[in-house]
């Protein structure tokens, strides 16, 4: 039986973006702070190409406006260009229209960057929860076609624990949008996140390959795996943080890059599109601000 193709993903975002730093790192010092995500991007892309990999970069407008040339070297390399919003709010911080104008200026800077449509995209920190799935709306009115925002699980910053656990169309009044969740088991009742972020830098690694190998051949799904640019780095600047943040934040980034290539040895990837394709689930081009500009 041919391997299922499950979907990589990367959060391209500086390590000083992370919401966990939002209350001692404000905006207006970003443009001041060392950049390190160009750098830790172009690691992550040689070591995808390494593999033959190709995956979907959710990418910050903020650092997308900044860096054009990271963006214009992702897309040459034939890796799936998506939005991770432009100035890396969480999304119930916002009103509709904070959120739209945030969309809408990320989109127009990546499309216009990279020459391509925009369909894909994830909330900072997963921030599309419950009270905050009017976010649905604004992205369908946008032009994206699918979403990578909602995680099924119990968190102290996000999650919907009762949501679907795979790719599903959600109906909305402005129409319809696919939902890509972040991935998870189920054990005893509860879901449990198996692959990226975090729970791949903190729990053991095979925690996430018996995730990954569930959810293909118990679920018969594809697992969607993320990653940060700043968690390959053990060199980014220490923030002075709680104890629980640090170990959150800073906790076994010089192991990452060793895992990744473990994990890519094990499982097979694609990007986010192309694994959906691969399952039956097509996501079609929208009318896009880039398509109608060209």
């Amino acid at each position: 039986m041919t391997p299922i193709v499950n979907a990589m993903t990367v959060d391209v975002e500086d390590y000083f973006h992370a919401s966990a730093f939002d209350r001692i790192v404000s905006r207006t010092s970003w443009p001041e702070r060392e950049s390190r995500v160009t750098a830790n991007t172009q690691r992550l892309l040689a070591l995808f190409g390494q593999h033959q990999i190709k995956a979907t970069f959710f990418i910050l407008g903020w650092v997308a406006a900044r860096m054009p040339g990271l963006v214009r070297e992702i897309a040459s390399l034939g890796h799936e260009i998506a939005s991770h919003g432009f100035d890396h709010q969480l999304i119930y911080t916002l009103t509709r229209e904070q959120f739209r104008e945030d969309v809408h200026r990320a989109k127009g800077v990546l499309e216009d960057t990279a020459g391509c449509q925009v369909l894909g995209y994830r909330a900072p920190s997963f921030s599309v929860v419950r009270e905050s799935l009017w976010a649905l709306d604004v992205l369908i009115d946008e032009g994206h076609t699918y979403d990578a925002s909602v995680f099924p699980i119990h968190h102290d910053r996000y999650g919907i624990p009762d949501s679907i656990r795979r790719a599903h169309v959600i109906e909305r009044p402005s129409g319809s949008i696919v939902e890509v969740p972040g991935s998870t088991v189920r054990v005893g009742g509860s879901n449990w996140p198996v692959a990226g972020g975090g729970y791949f830098r903190l729990l053991p690694y095979r925690w996430t390959k018996w995730g990954i190998q569930r959810i293909n051949a118990v679920d018969g799904e594809p697992a969607v795996f993320y990653i940060h640019p700043w968690e390959i780095d053990p060199g980014q600047p220490r923030l002075p943080v709680s104890r629980l943040t640090r170990w959150r934040h800073y906790h076994g980034l010089d192991q990452t890059i060793a895992r990744l290539d473990q994990l890519m040895k094990d499982f097979r990837f694609d990007t986010v599109t192309a694994s959906l394709a691969a399952r039956g689930t097509r996501v079609a081009p929208a009318a896009t601000r880039w398509a109608h500009a060209k």
